[in-house]
């Protein structure tokens, strides 16, 4: 025999079920409700994503092309320079030396040719006076062959001189042009974006000139070096539109063209990218070199064209099958029993229409619900083009001011939940989604 108290819990216990297997089967049976849009007229912009970064159109390294110790510097961040002028000096007393080395080089080398000639005319008159007297045979023939090995000698020696005076003459020249390196100068009107060194810093250059600026030639054009992702790269041409943002500026947008989209792709970590190259107008000098640019560039754009909100493409009201052709029957509709509204849906077989990603000139062919008469689910054939993820371009199907269904509201749930949407394919996390474009 039961407790006293458990004689009055078991039958509280028991209503309370039967209350709520009540409420649970009353609103099952609630009809269910829609959420609907209509189908206006817009812009729709398809862009394609990418990060790139901003940098000067022409940038130039200047450097050194002797070892020594930076004398004075002439320029400094920010600067603006211009072609021809000094912006840094090395110490040049080393190299004054080496010129003057080179110049009592030179002189001595000279001086060793006027030598030379004196012997070789020297030996010339003892050559010619041995050739008389051998033919008179007054000396013998030996010392006539000595006269004119020593003659051809000083002959030998005068050219050898004479080098001596050419190379003397190039380390003089290579003395100079090294003195005149120790002046640095800038090759290009422009703005110094980086400084290296500062005074009395020792500069080596013995394997590679070492960078002591950075100039950038005119910041006021600019451009940005993209990434587009191989899957996007095919509609991405030259002469596309290009809007981007910076973080410096979050609240301004920037516009530019693509002017290069380069063959040579980039692989990190398996990702393959191409590089895209946007002019960038920067009269204002807003932005800098290094920002990081968040780019959108416009691939296709359709101007007040009807479209329709992204989300009625991908509802499907429960127990919608996409018509499919049987064996031995030609495609075409096919009605499968659903559960949602308790009705059979038909709709046409989504196929694409015409070539090219958007189905061609008509669009591709899709399907949307409309509300019945009755406020059920009626499935309307479509043709769509472009869309920006929000929005799809309607070419075909519905007029201006037509209502589609986006999803259904689940009975008896909070407000704050939203709509459900039905069982698409679509609905797979694992599936590719619209990407909804920043505005």
């Amino acid at each position: 025999m039961l407790p006293r108290r458990a004689r009055f819990v078991w039958p509280a216990g028991l209503a309370l079920a039967l209350a709520g297997l009540f409420l649970a089967l009353r609103g099952g049976h609630e009809a269910a409700r829609f959420t609907l849009a209509i189908v206006d007229r817009g812009d729709i912009v398809e862009v394609v994503g990418a990060t790139g970064t901003l940098e000067a159109v022409t940038t130039v390294q200047i450097g050194s092309q002797v070892s020594g110790t930076i004398n004075t510097l002439h320029a400094d961040f920010n600067s603006v320079v211009k072609k021809g002028q000094v912006i840094a000096r090395l110490d040049p007393s080393l190299f004054e030396a080496r010129l003057g080395q080179a110049k009592a080089n030179l002189i001595a080398a000279q001086a060793n040719v006027e030598r030379a000639r004196a012997t070789v005319e020297d030996a010339r008159l003892k050559y010619e006076r041995a050739q008389e007297l051998a033919a008179q045979r007054l000396v013998p023939q030996s010392d006539l062959d000595t006269a004119k090995a020593s003659y051809d000698g000083a002959v030998a020696q005068l050219k050898a001189s004479d080098a001596a005076v050419n190379q003397a003459e190039a380390n003089l020249n290579q003395a100079q042009v090294d003195l005149s390196h120790t002046v640095i100068t800038t090759p290009i009107d422009g703005v110094v974006i980086s400084r290296n060194v500062d005074v009395g810093q020792t500069v080596a250059a013995s394997f590679q000139a070492p960078v002591l600026f950075v100039i950038a030639n005119d910041l006021a054009e600019m451009r940005v070096n993209a990434s587009v992702d191989e899957a996007d790269v095919g509609r991405v041409h030259e002469g596309q539109e290009v809007t981007f943002r910076v973080d410096a500026f979050p609240e301004g947008e920037f516009q530019g063209v693509v002017q290069q989209v380069r063959l040579n792709p980039t692989t990190v970590q398996n990702v393959v990218s191409y590089n895209t190259i946007v002019t960038v107008d920067n009269r204002r000098l807003l932005l800098r070199p290094g920002m990081t640019a968040t780019v959108s560039i416009v691939v296709r754009k359709a101007e007040d064209a009807l479209r329709l909100p992204a989300a009625a493409l991908r509802y499907r009201p429960e127990g919608f099958e996409a018509a499919r052709p049987r064996r031995g029957r030609p495609g075409g509709p096919e009605a499968r029993p659903g559960s949602g509204a308790g009705t059979a849906i038909a709709a046409p077989r989504e196929r694409p229409a015409g070539t090219g990603p958007e189905g061609g000139p008509q669009g591709r062919s899709s399907v949307v619900f409309v509300p019945d008469e009755d406020g059920r689910p009626r499935a309307a054939p479509v043709r769509v083009g472009i869309s920006d993820g929000e929005f799809v371009e309607l070419r075909e199907g519905l007029d201006e001011g037509a209502t589609v269904i986006t999803g259904t509201e689940i009975p008896g749930a909070p407000r704050g939940l939203g709509p459900r949407a039905g069982p698409t394919p679509t609905s797979n996390p694992f599936s590719p989604q619209f990407q909804r474009r920043q505005r």
